[in-house]
């Protein structure tokens, strides 16, 4: 089976930008004038919940019960502007792809092979990370983005991934997943996706059982990446002629 598309994550997965949400939420809930702070330990406890609205709900209940009925009505409000703040970072210029993602990108068009995107992120956010990294034609490269609460049920859920094979008008058998989360890789595997994992610095400790391969990063010809699990790769670079060859001999040895 010809490779036909990969459908990427975002946050974590394109670029490390969890730093960025989190200093965006904290900014956020100074303005609506809760004490309440987002460290890194707590962040990565609540990253489990997807989808920044839901995150928050979630902290009120766990964390905070003392403030629900103050805060959630405001919940909306809160993450509107903490996504304006995270855009307002991300053009600052602090943020890059991660090892190998334009690289791909870049072999994947002139490979003929769609691209796409599944996320739980809102779609504003999508746009600031893709024009500050890769420019206009960032938004040019994928044909179809799934974003924010345009699924129906957020990751683990397939939903977004669901929508994707739909709109590509693919079957999960030609196309590749790649993520960087547990809940992320549950998603595309039951959406029948073969995953590739690239722990983040927030998901290492994740349990990727399931993904096909699991790798530090998608790997450059000058730095390649470090082998974890699963499928390894030539010269520890994750290319699209290794990808068809993947997805034209289904699980297999290495290449």
């Amino acid at each position: 089976m010809k490779l036909q598309a990969l459908i990427f994550d975002v946050d974590g997965t394109l670029a490390e930008t969890e730093e960025f949400h989190r200093a965006a939420f904290n900014q956020v809930f100074v303005r609506f004038g809760f004490c309440w702070l987002w460290d890194r330990e707590l962040y990565k406890e609540l990253l489990k919940i997807t989808g920044g609205k839901e995150r928050i709900l979630h902290y009120l209940r766990q964390f905070k019960p003392e403030d629900l009925d103050r805060a959630q009505p405001q919940i909306a409000h809160m993450h509107q502007l903490k996504n304006q703040i995270y855009g307002e970072i991300i053009q600052q210029g602090a943020v890059e792809l991660r090892p190998g993602v334009s690289r791909l990108i870049a072999e994947a068009q002139s490979s003929g092979v769609s691209l796409a995107i599944a996320t739980t992120t809102s779609l504003s956010n999508v746009h600031a990370l893709l024009e500050r990294t890769i420019g206009v034609r960032g938004l040019e490269s994928f044909q179809i983005i799934v974003a924010g609460d345009e699924a129906p049920a957020k990751k683990p859920s397939p939903d977004a991934f669901e929508i994707a094979l739909k709109r590509l008008n693919r079957s999960a058998s030609e196309c590749i997943a790649l993520e960087d989360s547990a809940n992320g890789v549950l998603a595309a595997q039951s959406a029948g996706l073969k995953v590739i994992a690239t722990p983040g610095i927030y998901t290492s400790d994740d349990n990727f059982t399931g993904a096909s391969s699991v790798i530090s990063d998608l790997g450059e010809p000058h730095r390649p990446h470090q082998h974890i699990s699963g499928w390894d790769w030539p010269q520890g670079v994750v290319s699209i002629a290794a990808l068809e060859a993947r997805a034209s001999q289904g699980q297999g040895g290495p290449l």
